[in-house]
């Protein structure tokens, strides 16, 4: 074969390859674009919206625990948060906590509680509402694997007057060795209207509680004493 046919050839041959590779990859490129369309719309429809109305949702299920309050007072309790002026009646009741005491633990005689400055050892885990994928509420921190359970909790130490937000250690400073309570914190005693990690905004906290010991800053904690040691 002549040069120039030769020549002829070779360019048709890549030409055609072109065209070819070309087709190819705008049919993959829609393909993609397609399929990624289709999978956005199926997560979009498919998926719920977990926190849907959630300022609304919280607000009023923190104004019902005033009617389970009245409804059954021996159960449930609540406290003014301890920055508020406890002489006063007036204010919201988002200037309290809610809670039901689980149990008061083994040593029925204990009468003292925690100071602000103390140190405490406890067990705890702290959800958020109830949702469609979390219906019995996101956990969002935990001493605890899995249930709630004395025998296996895990325990932590902490200073009540150092980073604690406000419903928490509104609890704890009237709490007693071997209480465990369900404590229902309000948005404007926990993290507010604004997200923190994976706290929503304006939502109300629920957590689980043991306080296990406390002693002044600087003194050891007992921590032989939880149930499960």
């Amino acid at each position: 074969m002549k040069s120039e046919q030769l020549a002829t050839a070779i360019g048709f041959m890549l030409r055609t390859r072109m065209k070819s590779v070309s087709r190819m990859l705008l049919c993959a490129a829609f393909f993609t674009l397609h399929s990624s369309l289709l999978i956005s719309c199926s997560e979009s429809e498919d998926d719920p919206n977990e926190f849907e109305n959630w300022e609304v949702r919280n607000r009023e299920f923190f104004a019902s625990l005033e009617d389970s309050l009245k409804q059954n007072p021996a159960q449930w309790h609540k406290l003014k948060s301890y920055s508020k002026n406890p002489s006063t009646s007036t204010g919201s009741n988002t200037d309290y906590i809610y809670y039901k005491v689980i149990t008061t633990g083994y040593e029925t005689n204990e009468t003292e509680s925690p100071l602000y400055n103390d140190s405490v050892l406890v067990s705890y885990q702290g959800r958020l509402l109830p949702t469609t994928s979390y219906p019995e509420g996101y956990v969002f921190d935990s001493t605890v694997y899995g249930k709630y359970d004395l025998r296996t909790n895990a325990t932590a130490k902490f200073q009540i007057s150092t980073g604690l937000i406000n419903g928490f250690s509104t609890a704890l400073l009237r709490m007693h060795r071997f209480d465990t309570w369900r404590i229902y914190i309000p948005y404007t005693l926990g993290y507010g209207t604004t997200a923190s990690g994976t706290i929503q905004p304006y939502s109300t906290l629920i957590f689980d509680v043991t306080l296990y010991d406390f002693s002044a800053n600087g003194t050891p904690l007992n921590t032989k004493v939880g149930v499960n040691k």
